[in-house]
């Protein structure tokens, strides 16, 4: 992989990975598009190291919530073992807390997923297949702009609506569904307000990503990093972090002032160039 390349795929995965037009999707399309073995160990492990740079922006860009959600768990711990979980002595959670439950409830639908994920990804052999979906990607974003109109916060949404966000998370593991995407859906169809539709699907990237990551970093420790790789996977990894800070900076000011619109119009845009080059060249 030249350093050129490994810059391109860093830029697309730092923009991409937030913002909802389809990380995977895009990945695919470039993999696709330059001859890339997506099979091949060094590809997987580009890819691994690729999304834990964006993990890492995520943990800075949330730092504040993350030390919350930490703190959560160790009282809810403590709360648990001095019996004030529920009963007579039974305390109200705090933000903290009750953000750690929520979490965990939106990350259940995605334990199955698990078990299929690599029949799922085979997708992103399939030019066609990938356009079609991230045509579906700028439909499910168009209809949930215009649909949704909740005012519901995190600090007040009920028990059942991160399920049900996680539940639509599910779509996500589509090459060309935009995972980001089907939360910030899920979210809204749910009442949330657009902000906090989009402060919980970054919060919910965290355990996704890193659960994604997992399930591969077997394949990449079974050959090791190679002299031949370490810049390309260096130089990708930073464009990743750096782009993906500014990624999320700019997904929060169109949730705050402009809607999804051109998300929309640009997912739909690359689906049917997608489909349309796909045709051509067969």
């Amino acid at each position: 992989m030249k350093i050129w390349e490994s810059l391109l795929y860093g830029l697309l995965q730092g923009i991409a990975e937030f913002l909802p037009i389809s990380s995977s999707g895009h990945l695919a399309l470039a993999h696709g598009f330059f001859g890339t073995d997506t099979a091949n160990t060094d590809t997987l492990a580009f890819d691994v190291l690729l999304h834990l740079a964006t993990l890492l922006a995520v943990v800075v860009m949330f730092r504040k919530e993350i030390l919350l959600l930490f703190k959560g768990v160790f009282s809810l711990l403590g709360k648990l073992f001095t019996g004030r979980l529920w009963g007579k002595r039974k305390e109200p959670l705090q933000f903290g807390e009750r953000l750690f439950l929520m979490l965990c409830l939106s990350a259940l639908p995605l334990v199955p997923i698990a078990l299929i994920s690599d029949r799922v990804e085979a997708l992103g052999a399939y030019r066609w297949a990938v356009g079609l979906l991230l045509v579906v990607n700028g439909v499910m974003l168009w209809v949930s702009d215009r649909l949704a109109t909740g005012r519901l916060t995190l600090e007040n949404a009920g028990w059942a609506r991160p399920f049900l966000i996680g539940c639509v998370q599910v779509f996500g593991v589509l090459p060309g569904i935009s995972r980001s995407g089907s939360t910030i859906t899920g979210g809204r169809l749910c009442g949330l307000t657009r902000e906090d539709a989009v402060r919980f699907s970054f919060l919910m990237s965290i355990p996704a990503i890193l659960g994604a990551c997992v399930l591969k970093l077997p394949d990449f420790f079974a050959e090791g990093m190679t002299a031949e790789l370490a810049a390309p996977c260096a130089v990708g990894s930073v464009t990743a972090f750096v782009v993906g800070l500014g990624a999320i900076r700019l997904l929060q000011f169109f949730a705050k002032k402009k809607g999804f619109t051109v998300f929309s119009v640009y997912s739909v845009a690359v689906g049917l160039c997608a489909i349309l080059a796909d045709f051509l060249v067969a």
